[in-house]
């Protein structure tokens, strides 16, 4: 079953009883996609190690 037909059952079970229709897929992966970034930084500075490298390395780190 592939994740469109899934969600298609959800709603329709979901309308039957009265309740939201769960989100459609999709739907979260930038936030998703955004709080992970935001977690690797965080454990890079817990760690003591830069955060963004790439940036530290090519001066891009702070911008006037």
């Amino acid at each position: 079953m592939s994740i469109t037909q899934q969600y298609l059952l959800d709603a329709y079970r979901a309308g039957l009883h009265d309740e939201p229709a769960p989100p459609a897929p999709g739907t979260h992966d930038a936030r998703v996609l955004r709080e992970w970034r935001e977690y690797r930084r965080f454990r890079a500075v817990l760690a003591g190690r830069p955060v963004g490298r790439l940036r530290c390395a090519l001066g891009l780190g702070h911008r006037p």
